[in-house]
């Protein structure tokens, strides 16, 4: 961010924050470039810079009244940018780790000398053992394990403190183990 952007983007922040709608239409009009280029040059040209930029535009406009007019603009927002793009990249990260591209198909588990273990689950029986679980817990491990979302995402969603998320998630894997004749530990 240029120094005259800089100035322009506290000026409407602040003008955005006495209750101007068109200075802070303008201000996120001007931080989308920036937002983008920041995440294109840490990176690269992936598809995920479109959703660091407005993951970023989202949290700015959600911790809009946290900016304070005395201070620099861009610290502020760089903040947020980073953060956002922490949060993109973790996501990609987990996804990519269960996922394969449809360019690559996977190896199979039997030639490494392994039997793999999929051709042996039961669907239905783990349906089932899902069911039989209380239903805070289910949802809990049902999003968590099937739905891909993270910990702070159902909290957020059940109003329940991330620590609570991964306790009741915990007890409904040892449930499942249970019903499912796993080991217990």
């Amino acid at each position: 961010m240029t120094a005259d952007q800089e100035r322009r983007a506290a000026t409407l922040m602040a003008d955005g924050q006495r209750g101007d709608a068109l200075a802070y239409a303008e201000l996120l009009t001007m931080l989308v470039p920036i937002a983008r280029q920041f995440a294109r040059y840490r990176v690269g040209p992936r598809p995920c810079v479109e959703d660091i930029a407005q993951e970023a535009l989202v949290s700015v406009h959600r911790a809009r009244h946290t900016y304070d007019p005395s201070r620099p603009f861009s610290p502020w927002f760089y903040a947020i940018l980073s953060s956002r793009l922490i949060d993109v990249m973790r996501r990609e990260r987990r996804i990519g780790l269960r996922e394969e591209g449809r360019d690559r198909l996977p190896e199979p588990a039997v030639a490494s000398g392994v039997a793999w273990r999929a051709q042996t689950i039961d669907l239905e029986r783990v349906r089932q053992a899902l069911a039989a679980l209380p239903v805070r817990r289910r949802e809990i491990v049902t999003a968590l394990k099937l739905g891909g979302e993270s910990v702070r995402d159902v909290g957020g969603r059940l109003g329940m403190e991330d620590s609570a998320v991964k306790v009741t998630a915990h007890r409904g894997y040892r449930a499942l183990r249970r019903l499912l004749g796993g080991r217990e530990r």
